[in-house]
């Protein structure tokens, strides 16, 4: 089936560093999103350092993907500003699609808040200003960023700032809607949407100053203005309710501040800054010294502290793994000498086996599933997961081996994700569908988790079965499950099951737009959701 990625391509990925293509050696992997790879990468010609995004494969055989992320990366080239990374070229090597851009060294504002948590006047308003000076920029250029969040707000170790990932902007052209209610992007990240984004509605670049808004309300408050324990619980809040008003939450702040940043939250487009140069005008009048042109000292101070700390960390963890990796290879030796003994005994079973067999009448009525497996039985049920764990991973056998010869072992659960991996792999969907279904009957109180993994997988068979309106049905029942649980869209957490999430993603980039505006618009006409602070659906 052509909407299945492949196992090998999206689990494990192909990890090119080391590698050369074209103008660029790969020298490490950066990150991997729902779109591109990242690595850091060499420009040999110009010997300088670049982030080298390169479509996923998945993606790419996909022309419509392809056609977006060279012309919106094309697009985005155009925009040429000192808060906004800078993209240096787009194009095809090999059959990889890449963007290249500036490497920024520096955390994130997701990473510095949790570090160090709210922030002050000063440095809030700085990184406010700079912001808003990049979206000014993109707005002249038609561009809508469309994921203003913290983790897309970059901090250099000289304390500037520079927007990144513009890999969903839009170039808003002219009576043209500009839709998004894309599952993967608006269920996945929900804390910093606006409320026209939510509801599936055209946006245009008030909607990044609503987003804008959010996060400079979580640089100062600490937290978000909305939080839930599902995606859709915060989603339908950025429609119905107002924030805790600011100067609650932070009196030391300037009232007129707090008075900017609900400004931008307004819930309607046309009550917000009808553009983001009317918002730097508000910043500027607030005055401060943010714009003498000096550094702030204790943001930079602050920023090359940690960078400091981070290269220590390194050291100490290369260390770590080069002692792991001795180890590693001392203990594969001994597993050789082990293997090697194991063999030799299952050598001499199947002799003594193959004389008993020829010594004796056959009987019928009798079958081994050894014989119908083709597998061999293992002592015990770790031994024989283990086994399993380095066969091929398209073969179903040897996790049916753990369950037909070890079953109601802890190994059971595993093998059976396992089993469920390989048949989706295979497109033995009703297979597959038959694990997930046991899964998601388990109760919410024992295993939240095994039912949250059983949930996804019926989503996904039922989305490549072209059963649209059970997947839907699905689909709301998973998002009521804390993402804390489990969150197909953060493939760090939970590797395990990251094949799961792989597919979970590709699921929801089959079902269209319209889904997604159908299923929100029908649970905000329901008398059934809550829409107090923290509210579930």
């Amino acid at each position: 089936m052509n909407t299945i990625p492949s196992h090998e391509d999206e689990q494990q990925g192909f990890d090119l560093s080391g590698r050369e293509l074209g103008d660029y050696r790969l020298l490490r992997r950066l990150g991997r999103g729902g779109m591109a790879e990242v690595y850091l990468a060499e420009q040999l010609s110009l010997r300088r350092q670049v982030a080298f995004k390169i479509l996923r494969r998945n993606l790419a055989s996909e022309p419509k993907y392809v056609k977006r992320f060279h012309v919106e990366a094309q697009a985005v080239a155009a925009l040429v500003h000192a808060n906004i990374v800078q993209i240096y070229e787009v194009g095809e090597i090999e059959g990889n699609h890449y963007i290249a851009q500036e490497y920024v060294q520096g955390p994130n504002l997701r990473e510095y808040l949790v570090k160090h948590g709210t922030l002050g006047f000063k440095t809030a308003l700085r990184i406010m200003r700079q912001v808003a000076a990049a979206l000014h920029r993109a707005g002249e250029r038609g561009i809508v960023h469309r994921d203003i969040k913290p983790e897309n707000i970059l901090l250099t170790y000289d304390g500037d700032v520079k927007v990144a990932d513009f890999g969903l902007a839009r170039v808003v052209r002219e009576g043209t809607p500009t839709n998004l209610t894309q599952i993967g992007v608006a269920m996945g990240t929900p804390l910093y949407m606006s409320p026209e984004q939510v509801e599936g509605k055209p946006i245009d670049h008030r909607s990044d100053i609503y987003s804008l808004g959010v996060t400079c309300y979580h640089m100062l408050a600490g937290i978000p203005p909305f939080r839930g324990e599902t995606a859709l619980s915060v989603a339908v809040q950025h429609i119905k309710n107002d924030p805790e008003r600011l100067e609650t939450v932070r009196p030391d702040l300037p009232a007129n501040m707090c008075r900017v940043v609900h400004k931008m939250l307004a819930k309607e487009p046309s009550h917000r800054f009808a553009s983001a140069l009317d918002l730097l005008r508000d910043l500027k009048a607030l005055g401060g010294d943010a714009d003498d042109g000096m550094p702030d000292l204790e943001l930079t101070e602050t920023l090359r502290k940690d960078a400091k700390e981070r290269l220590r960390s390194t050291e100490r963890l290369n260390a770590v793994m080069q002692t792991m990796a001795l180890q590693m290879r001392d203990r594969r030796r001994g597993l050789y000498r082990i293997v090697g003994g194991v063999v030799a005994i299952l050598l001499a079973i199947a002799i003594g086996a193959s004389v008993s067999f020829a010594t004796r009448e056959s009987d019928l009525l009798t079958v081994n599933p050894e014989d119908s497996l083709g597998i061999p039985r293992m002592d015990s049920a770790s031994a024989q997961y283990y086994r399993a764990v380095f066969s091929r991973k398209d073969d179903p056998r040897p996790w049916q081996a753990v369950l037909e010869y070890h079953g109601g072992s802890d190994f059971d659960d595993r093998a059976k994700r396992e089993l469920a991996r390989v048949y989706l792999q295979n497109d033995k969907l009703d297979d597959a569908m038959v694990i997930f279904d046991e899964f998601s009957q388990r109760s919410e109180d024992v295993n939240q988790f095994d039912r949250a993994v059983g949930l996804a997988g019926k989503y996904v068979v039922y989305t490549f079965d072209g059963e649209r309106d059970k997947a839907q049905q699905t689909w709301v029942k998973f998002a009521e499950i804390p993402q804390d649980v489990f969150n197909p869209f953060d493939t760090r957490e939970n590797p395990s099951v990251r094949w799961l999430k792989v597919f979970f993603i590709r699921a929801v980039q089959i079902n269209n737009d319209d889904m997604a505006e159908e299923e929100l618009g029908n649970l905000l006409n329901e008398k059934t959701v809550d829409t107090s602070p923290g509210g579930q659906v």
